[in-house]
C-alpha cells in the first residue's frame, strides 16, 4: 500500500543532507544533464507539475532490504555501503532520484564544478532562468530574447539565496537587501527582483511543492521475495520518465540479488572501457560464461549475481589477459578507437575463463605469445580472418551477428573447454551457415572485405580514419571522363586515408600525378608511397592508366594483408 504526502522542497533537501533519504543499490547513477536540471527549477517556480517521488520506508534498528548509498552534492558516483541495521528511519528512493539529486545539487552543491545561478531579472511571466557555471563572470550578461522586459541579467547564487531566505524567513527583506547590495534604482528591475525571489521562496521554502509516496513493505514475506517485488516496481516505474535501457534494468536486478554487484560492475567497467567493455557487454559476458547466449531479463536468477561475485577475480584476470592479447596481436588500437564489435572478445574471454588455470596463470597466459604459446596464433588467426570478412556485422542469409552468430559460435566453442582454441571449427561455423567467408585473399575479392579493417592493416595497425578523410587517390571527377565504372572508381584500391586539410585543400579534385609530384604538396614522396602502398611506377599515376594502377595497388594491399598471417 502506498500513501501520498506533500513536503516542502527545502525540508526534503535538509533530510537528504541528514541521510534520511538514500538511494538503494538497484538505482543507477545520475544521468540528467545540466540543461535538464536547470529546466526543473524553472518548472518548480512556475508551479507546474513535475511528478512525484516514490520511496520505501525502512525502520530504525532493522536490516534494510537493500544496501544503499547517499545522495551526492557534486553529481559524482557514491559507493554503496553494507548495513546490518539502520541508525535511523530512512526512505529508499525507488522513483524520483534524478529530481531529488537535482534539488540537492542545485540548492546545496555543484555539478561538474559549477554552481547554480538564478537570473533575478528573468521574465517571471514567461521563464525563470537558471544556469550552472563555475564563476559569475562566465555567465551571459545580456539577453536578446524577445520575451524579456529586461535585456540585462542579474545572476545570483541559488545556494546563497536559499540560505538567506531560510535565515530570515522573509522574502521581502531579502529582496530589499539584494536591491540595495546591487544599487538597483530602476523600478522595473526592482519589480523583477521582488517577483522572482517571491516565487523562489514560495515554491522552494514555504509551500508543499513535492509529493512523496511511501510504499510499505510486508516484512513477514521472505526477504528475497520482497527484494524482487521492489525491483519489479522499479522496472515498471522506469518505463516512463528517463528510461533505463534493458541492461540498466538487468544491472538493477542483479544488484537486487547481491549488493556487491554494484562494486563488481563499477570496478570492471572503469578498468576496461578502453577495449570496448560496456555494461551491456559485461552482463552479456556473465551469461555467456555460464553457457547461456539468450538469457532474458525475466529469467535472471540469484545464481547470476552469485556467479559474477564468486568469479570476480578470474573475470578480472580474463579481461586483463584479453587486453594483453589485443596489444600483442596489434589489435589494441583498433578496439581503443571505439565502436568495434565486442563479439570476438566474448569468445576469447570464454576460452580463457574455461581454462583449468589459476587467476595468476590466466593473467600471464600470453606472456610467451611470441615463443611457445600455442593458443596465441590460433586466436589471432581467427580474429583477423573474422574481422576481414566482416562476420561480426549482420551479413544477411539469416546471420545476425549478435544473435545467430553468438549462438552458433557458443555452441561450438563450449565443446572445447580447457583445450586449444578451435579456430578451424569456428571457421566451419561460418562456412556451414553459410555466409561469405574466405581465408585466401586476392585482387578479385578485395572489395568484399571489411574496408575499415583493411585500412587498419594498410596503415600498420594504427587507427587513422577518425582524423582523416577516406580519399579517392585518383579523383572521381576526372575518372568519370574516362568512362570507368563506379565499382572501380570506388574500389578500395583507389582509396587512401588523408588528413582533412590536405584532402579538402590542394588535393581536392587534382590530377594525382600532378599533385603527388609537386614538392609543395608531398615533401617526402618516398615515404608517402610506402605509407599509402602506391605503386612506384610513375607511368601508372595518370588517370588514363587507372585500371593498371588499381591492379598494381591491389597487389600491394593483398601482400600487406597476407603479411599479417
Amino acid at each position: 500500500m502506498a500513501n501520498w504526502k506533500t513536503y516542502r522542497i527545502s525540508d526534503v533537501v535538509n533530510e537528504i543532507d541528514e541521510g534520511k533519504y538514500v538511494l538503494p543499490v538497484i538505482q543507477r547513477s545520475l544521468v540528467w544533464t545540466e540543461e535538464k536540471m536547470e529546466l526543473l527549477f524553472d518548472t518548480v517556480l512556475k508551479g507546474d507539475s513535475f511528478s512525484g517521488v516514490i520511496a520505501i520506508k525502512e525502520e530504525k534498528d532493522k536490516k534494510p532490504l537493500f544496501n544503499y548509498r547517499t545522495f551526492s552534492k557534486t553529481g559524482e558516483a557514491m559507493e554503496s555501503q553494507e548495513v546490518a541495521k539502520l541508525r535511523q528511519t530512512q526512505f529508499f528512493i525507488i522513483d524520483g532520484q534524478q529530481r531529488l539529486q537535482t534539488f540537492y545539487i542545485g540548492l546545496t552543491g555543484s555539478f561538474n564544478g559549477k554552481k547554480l545561478y538564478f537570473d533575478l531579472y528573468s521574465n517571471y511571466l514567461y521563464e525563470y532562468e537558471f544556469k550552472f557555471e563555475k564563476e559569475e563572470s562566465q555567465l551571459p550578461q545580456l539577453s536578446k530574447e524577445d520575451n524579456r522586459k529586461l535585456a540585462k541579467r542579474l545572476w545570483y547564487p541559488v545556494k546563497e539565496l536559499l540560505n538567506r531566505l531560510k535565515d530570515t524567513n522573509d522574502e521581502e527583506q531579502i529582496a530589499d537587501e539584494i536591491i540595495e547590495d546591487y544599487s538597483v534604482d530602476n523600478d522595473l528591475e526592482k519589480e523583477h527582483i521582488r517577483k522572482n525571489i517571491k516565487s523562489f521562496y514560495k515554491h522552494i521554502i514555504s509551500s508543499d511543492s513535492l509529493g512523496i509516496s511511501i510504499v510499505n513493505v510486508n516484512k513477514s514475506r521472505p526477504e528475497q521475495e520482497n527484494r524482487q517485488r521492489i525491483v519489479e516496481l522499479f522496472r515498471r516505474l522506469n518505463d516512463g520518465g528517463t528510461k533505463l535501457s534493458s541492461f540498466d534494468l538487468v544491472a538493477s536486478i542483479l544488484k537486487g540479488f547481491d549488493w556487491k554487484m554494484e562494486g563488481f560492475l563499477n570496478e570492471i567497467l572503469s578498468e576496461y572501457q578502453d577495449i570496448g567493455l560496456s555494461q551491456d557487454n559485461l552482463i552479456k559476458l556473465i551469461f555467456l560464461l555460464q553457457d547461456n547466449h539468450n538469457k532474458e531479463m525475466a529469467d535472471i536468477e540469484a545464481q547470476d549475481a552469485d556467479f559474477a561475485i564468486k568469479n570476480k577475480e578470474k573475470i578480472l584476470a580474463v579481461l586483463f589477459s584479453v587486453r594483453k592479447f589485443l596489444q600483442n596481436a596489434k589489435l589494441y588500437d583498433y578496439y581503443k578507437e571505439g565502436g568495434r564489435s565486442f563479439i570476438p572478445l566474448f569468445f576469447v574471454s570464454y576460452h580463457l575463463f574455461h581454462q583449468n588455470k589459476s587467476v595468476e596463470q590466466v593473467c600471464s597466459y600470453f606472456d610467451n605469445y611470441d615463443t611457445g604459446n600455442q593458443d596465441f596464433p590460433l586466436i589471432k588467426k581467427w580474429i583477423y580472418h573474422s574481422l576481414l570478412n566482416g562476420v561480426f556485422r549482420s551479413r544477411g542469409a539469416g546471420w545476425v551477428s549478435y544473435k545467430t552468430g553468438v549462438r552458433k559460435l557458443l555452441e561450438e566453442i563450449k565443446e572445447h573447454k580447457d583445450k586449444l582454441f578451435p579456430t578451424e571449427k569456428l571457421f566451419n561455423v561460418y562456412i556451414q551457415h553459410p555466409i561469405s567467408f574466405q581465408q585466401n585473399y586476392d585482387m578479385e575479392n578485395l572489395d568484399g572485405l571489411d574496408s575499415i579493417f583493411v585500412f587498419y592493416l594498410i596503415y600498420n595497425c594504427k587507427t587513422a580514419n577518425r582524423v582523416n578523410d577516406i580519399d579517392h587517390i585518383m579523383p572521381k571527377s576526372i575518372l568519370q571522363n574516362y568512362n570507368y565504372t563506379w565499382d572501380k572508381i570506388n574500389s578500395v584500391a583507389n582509396y587512401q586515408l588523408l588528413d582533412y586539410s590536405t584532402n579538402r585543400g590542394n588535393k581536392n579534385a587534382s590530377s594525382f600525378a600532378d599533385w603527388v609530384c609537386n614538392e609543395d604538396n608531398v615533401k617526402d614522396k618516398k615515404a608517402y608511397l610506402k605509407l599509402h602502398l602506391i605503386p612506384e611506377n610513375e607511368t601508372l599515376w595518370r588517370e588514363d592508366k587507372f585500371e593498371e594502377f588499381i591492379k598494381e595497388r591491389s597487389k600491394l594491399i593483398i601482400e600487406k594483408i597476407n603479411s599479417y598471417f
